[in-house]
């Protein structure tokens, strides 16, 4: 009997007390962790995760499955359970969480919202985690959080965009390695300035932060910046391809430390992690417009680091959706998990 039915007996059964089916949970929970090779099937991992969310939401580390001797990382800093967002929040979000269960890896990859105290009050914020589970606990916890900017529609963030989470048909399932290698080529078609190295879909869209920054159905634009004659720049392309063609990611020197952390082909979702290091020491660099002009442009901040998780939504060998949250941090910072 799976899960599915299982859970749909008890429901009916109104002879069981509340404690009773509360104890068949819990041994329908330890089934899962023993019928798979890496001793947590899909529905095992995804139930640790909201149970792992709700610990964080009620700041309990102990109703989490935390082995004695977890490794916990947050913002690339090591902490004890119990710190970092363990201290400050006060809810996580019920309709907007991403999950991508990787029971051959014994991990599972998330992204959500969630509230917590600040210095001015409560605010909203995006978590990404990786959980690493070994003989049902969880051993290995990293996070990435960061506020979310105030620009951000939260529309976009109410629930996933609708095809991120269908299920693939289990005839159109790609093959982990082919789904591992599609979404690292993402990585190569940011860095080098070329859409033609990663398979994106006519309906590309990209999500970085709660705001859609790339998108089939969005026109070319203007940005904030001046070309180096002190002239705002043509406006660029905001499809997904033809904004990396542009080369207005070329200030990038480079995506370190790129990590498949979760792979789920049912969803055909992976979760990835990287890196980015941005010296901004190159100088002008040359820009394409949608017109197909070129200028020569120069991003002026300073330096910075970006590390990033990243969720590709994958079906028919193409990319059609990338979910993205990444967090500014001091340039050469050191890499998460070193």
């Amino acid at each position: 009997m799976d899960s599915h039915n299982l859970v749909q007996e008890l429901a009916e059964m109104s002879v069981f007390s509340r404690i009773a089916i509360g104890v068949l949970l819990v041994a329908l929970l330890s089934s899962c962790m023993t019928n798979s090779r890496s001793g947590c099937d899909r529905q095992c991992l995804i139930a640790m995760a909201n149970t792992y969310l709700e610990a964080i939401a009620a700041n309990d580390p102990a109703m989490a499955h935390l082995s004695a001797d977890v490794r916990f990382v947050e913002n690339i800093v090591d902490l004890e359970p119990g710190q970092g967002i363990w201290e400050t929040a006060t809810g996580v979000s019920d309709t907007y969480r991403i999950m991508v269960p990787d029971p051959s890896q014994a991990s599972i990859g998330l992204l959500t919202l969630v509230s917590r105290h600040g210095k001015h009050g409560v605010f909203e914020a995006l978590l990404a985690a990786r959980l690493k589970v070994r003989q049902g606990q969880i051993v290995e916890a990293e996070h990435l959080l960061d506020e979310v900017p105030a620009i951000a529609d939260p529309a976009n963030l109410q629930a996933p965009r609708a095809n991120i989470q269908r299920i693939v048909h289990e005839d159109q399932r790609m093959s982990r390695r082919v789904l591992q290698r599609i979404a690292l080529s993402y990585y190569d078609a940011l860095n080098l300035s070329d859409g033609s190295l990663a398979p994106f879909a006519a309906d590309c869209e990209r999500m970085e932060n709660g705001m859609i920054t790339a998108a089939y159905h969005l026109g070319p634009a203007l940005f904030d910046s001046i070309d180096v004659n002190d002239q705002p720049p043509p406006a660029v392309a905001r499809d997904c391809i033809g904004q990396m063609n542009s080369r207005r990611f070329a200030y990038i020197d480079a995506i370190d430390n790129r990590r498949i952390v979760a792979v789920d082909p049912v969803q055909g979702l992976v979760m990835g992690w990287s890196h980015f290091r941005q010296s901004m020491a190159q100088g002008p660099q040359r820009m394409i417009a949608a017109d197909g002009s070129e200028v020569l442009w120069e991003e002026k901040r300073a330096p910075y680091d970006l590390p990033a998780a990243h969720v590709f939504k994958i079906s028919g060998g193409q990319i059609h959706e990338v979910e993205a949250l990444g967090i500014f941090l001091p340039y050469n910072s050191r890499m998460s998990w070193e």
